[in-house]
């Protein structure tokens, strides 16, 4: 018979079939690298541009204050700061600001569209990095102009207004994200990450929520003022404390229309600020606790397996030699008797401890990060106060009073800055706190609050409120606990639905609880079905598909889990028998290898991340355990590509047949 011309076609689907894997390769080698990246280039692509885009728009709304007023006044006889008379500033000095406002509003635009990514990070760096450059010299120099040609005689008969201070902080602000800039400009010309922003939806929208809040701000600062006939900046200090809800009380509305106004605009406000807290936790409490978390989790792996090494540990080296075991069908076991998936086992266990090591370590550090962040924005801005409220005589205890009400939102309303200079830091002062204090809270309720959490389910079940266990159960728990594992030893069953590790002691099962119990004979009626689903996988090469769409629906349940799905060592050893790798058998396994800082591999002459190598270790940089991914997320996309793998061998073997059958 004729042919149907079926070579083309075919070949092409075994090209696409390559590309297919070649593609998976790639894929699992950018992971791979993008969680071993160093967490300093991290900050570089990823936080130093959220960092700019927040300070920024700061910036320029500071640069509006320090433009719509004068920056000195003449102080009356028996007067004070805030009732002064302005002296008109020169024209020169007006127009170099209302200028370097311009450029760094042109500046801010094209950060905006980048992150947006409407214009090429090539084209809107340079514009963004030279624009604040420029406006905070500027800045610089006219700040030094008012402080020296042109200062006026010592207080108290004259002073600067709070638009000079304004100016001050604004210029700092413009030279420090401008700087962060060139970080991130830097480490993609190097060739760190790509030349864009790596940010989510949320970390995108961060700058024009931020934009949003100051632009309600000034424009609250504009409408107050007018209806209370208050200063601007004044109105501006007010709107801050309010949407803050700080509430000091100095300045409150007195008329009826500004009263009637402060319901929707401090309504208003706080809902923006809400949305603005919420990109702040989406960039530190969940991408900046990811590479956090993976850079330890690096870091201890590193450590245990240094150890280990010295040591000179065979449970990390695969079972390629020995005697077979007839209990386990011609499974090699090693010298010691320890069998190829036993071993695999081990090595699991090691790795589930180096990240729950990694994980406690992480947690701890943030907060003391942020604790001590928020020490130092308490004590230093303390220090300040003491020396802007000269005037008041304030000592160092009543601003460490001051700040402690203001920074919890206490605002009693006994103390409060009246100078030029401290209005204009308190406000800069309180929205640091902000996302300040919101991290710190965050933090704590990983660590103190659920301390302090299980303290009290631990008092309730050893008293009145015990548990399905008992209350003997959680008394030696905790003397487990207490004694670190050398008293009442227990042994650990596999992980409930949550991904939580249920533990229970050896010997009479008395002790467990209904549903313990349950859930356990559920998970050894699953094991018994994967062994005899496992037979016959390699029978019927349709039943294998139906059991992958199967499993697939499963998994995808776990998608959404929280606390996230952890599988254990059963679990991942079935789904990687349905994508081919087998637990019990060493081909594809190898012994974890070290790379050292300078690329050496420590223990080996090839490194466990060679393109050419496709074996790997539990405690191995390729480790399902050691990527980005959820587990879940990891299982679910290896199973349909497997099957999708499947399905496209089969239809190539299909038409293999029918262009023989044609031939025939």
């Amino acid at each position: 018979m004729n042919d149907p011309g079926l070579d083309e076609p075919i070949s092409n689907d075994a090209d696409d079939i390559e590309n297919q894997q070649r593609d998976e390769k790639d894929e699992t080698k950018e992971d791979v690298e993008a969680f071993l990246e160093p967490s300093r280039w991290w900050f570089a692509s990823t936080a130093f541009p959220l960092v700019a885009g927040t300070f920024g728009p700061m910036a320029s709304a500071f640069s509006i204050c320090a433009l719509v007023v004068h920056w000195r006044v003449s102080i009356p006889p028996g007067g004070v700061e805030e009732h002064g008379i302005y002296i008109d500033d020169p024209k020169w000095l007006i127009g170099i600001n209302a200028a370097q406002l311009a450029i760094a509003l042109t500046s801010n635009l094209f950060l905006l569209l980048n992150m947006a990514e409407r214009v090429r990070f090539s084209i809107a760096q340079p514009i963004t990095i030279i624009g604040w450059y420029l406006s905070s010299l500027a800045l610089i120099g006219l700040t030094a102009c008012a402080s020296g040609p042109l200062k006026l005689p010592s207080p108290p008969d004259h002073a600067y207004t709070q638009a000079f201070y304004y100016a001050l902080f604004s210029a700092g602000l413009y030279f420090l994200v401008a700087s962060l800039m060139v970080v991130t400009v830097y480490g993609a010309y190097k060739g760190h990450y790509p030349k864009e922003f790596k940010l989510t939806m949320s970390q995108r929208t961060l700058m024009l929520q931020t934009i949003s809040f100051l632009v309600y701000l000034l424009a609250g600062a504009a409408v107050f003022s007018h209806v209370e006939s208050w200063q601007y900046l004044d109105a501006l200090y007010w709107c801050d404390f309010t949407l803050l809800t700080v509430g000091i009380g100095d300045y409150a509305p007195m008329t009826h229309l500004g009263r009637s106004l402060l319901f929707p605009f401090a309504i208003g406000g706080i809902i923006i600020l809400g949305l603005v807290i919420g990109s702040i936790r989406s960039l530190v409490l969940e991408r900046g606790k990811v590479k956090l978390g993976a850079r330890m989790v690096e870091k201890e792996r590193r450590r245990i397996l240094r150890k280990t090494q010295k040591k000179n540990v065979e449970v990390l080296k695969p079972v390629a030699t020995g005697e077979s075991s007839p209990e386990s069908n011609n499974t090699l076991v090693s010298d010691d008797g320890l069998t190829e998936r036993g071993r695999r086992q081990q090595e699991f266990d090691l790795m589930r401890r180096i990240q729950e090591e990694a994980a406690n370590k992480r947690r701890w550090t943030s907060l003391i990060v942020s604790g001590t962040t928020w020490l130092l924005l308490w004590f230093v801005g303390a220090a300040i106060f003491r020396v802007t409220e000269y005037t008041q005589s304030w000592s160092y205890f009543e601003s460490l009073y001051f700040s402690y009400t203001s920074l919890l939102t206490i605002g009693y309303g006994d103390y409060y800055p009246q100078s030029n200079s401290g209005k204009p830091f308190f406000v800069f002062w309180s929205l640091l706190a902000v996302p300040s204090l919101t991290i710190l809270i965050s933090n704590m309720g990983d660590t103190i609050v659920k301390g302090i959490r299980d303290i009290t389910l631990w008092i309730g079940n050893s008293t009145i409120l015990p548990g399905e266990k008992g209350v003997r159960h959680s008394i030696k728990e905790t003397t487990n606990k207490m004694s670190f594992g050398k008293l009442f030893k227990i042994s650990k069953l596999p992980p409930d639905a949550e991904g939580i590790a249920a533990p229970h002691y050896s010997g009479k099962t008395t002790g467990l609880g209904t549903a313990q119990i349950e859930r356990k004979v559920i998970r050894t009626r699953r094991s018994e079905e994967h062994t005899k689903e496992n037979d016959r996988l390699q029978k019927d090469r349709h039943h294998y598909h139906c059991i992958l769409i199967k499993e697939i629906g499963e998994v995808m349940k776990h998608l959404n889990s929280s606390p996230p799905r952890k599988y254990t060592f059963d679990e991942w050893a079935w789904y990687l028998k349905l994508t081919g790798d087998d637990e019990s058998e060493s081909e594809n396994h190898r012994k974890a290898i070290v790379k050292s800082k300078g690329g050496r591999n420590l223990g080996g002459s090839k490194g466990e991340c060679d393109d050419k190598d496709e074996k790997w270790s539990w405690v191995g940089h390729r480790s399902p355990l050691m990527g980005n991914k959820e587990e879940s997320e990891w299982v679910l996309e290896r199973l349909q590509k497997t099957l999708e793998r499947e399905l496209e061998e089969m239809r190539k073997e299909k038409m293999e047949r029918e262009r023989t059958l044609e031939k025939e």
